[in-house]
């Protein structure tokens, strides 16, 4: 049995090349779906520690960066087993960092849990202006939308993003979720969102129920 605690050391200290060996031969050991998503949960435990070393100055933006780099590389060789199912598709989801914030790397983890739950995500990417928003969820009638930030300033374009859904008459159409550093159950509060979370896998239980 794999050891996930290694997986998430390894990508907390940066060790690409750790990383890359470790699940090449974990896919290659015959691993499941279910392993595949708890590797994928390493993975974000990883970048937890990744974010906390940040936090404290041990790490700087360009291992950061660094950081999302060696995640998509994962994520890559995951795909096979992640996606060797026939999960039908429970809900949709639009989901993007908004516009200021340039941020995607935890975005990125909740897309792929999301879409291994059975979601069907429409990832807007990182600097996403409200009106992208507004218009994604009237293409698709989706049934949530995820705003992502990391920085502070980003929870007064949430708020924007969300008065703009409310204007557009879409608000009781939707749940709305705040995912990233910056957010809180106040700032949940304060932009009128219904659910913030830091964790990429509460989001995405979060996101079931609503949709139960």
């Amino acid at each position: 049995m794999a050891d996930f605690r290694e997986l998430s050391q390894l990508l907390g200290k940066l060790d690409e090349n750790g990383v890359y060996k470790f699940l090449k031969a974990f896919v290659k050991n015959g691993a499941t779906k279910q392993d595949g998503i708890n590797a994928v949960i390493a993975c974000q435990e990883g970048m937890a520690v990744v974010g906390s070393k940040y936090e404290k100055g041990e790490y700087y933006i360009g291992d950061l960066i660094y950081a999302g780099d060696i995640l998509s590389e994962a994520m890559d060789i995951l795909h096979d087993i992640l996606e060797e199912s026939d999960t039908p598709t429970i809900g949709t989801i639009v989901l993007g960092t908004v516009q200021g914030d340039l941020h995607d790397i935890g975005k990125k983890i909740f897309q792929k849990m999301a879409e291994v739950s059975g979601f069907e995500v429409y990832d807007l990417g990182i600097d996403v202006p409200a009106k992208e928003f507004v218009k994604k969820i009237t293409d698709i009638k989706a049934d949530i939308v995820g705003l992502s930030g990391v920085l502070t300033m980003a929870i007064s374009e949430m708020k924007y993003v969300v008065e703009e859904i409310t204007r557009a008459g879409l608000r009781h159409k939707v749940k709305i979720i705040l995912g990233g550093n910056c957010v809180s159950d106040e700032v949940c509060d304060i932009v009128r969102a219904d659910a913030a979370t830091k964790n990429a896998a509460e989001g995405v239980r979060i996101c079931m129920d609503w949709v139960k």
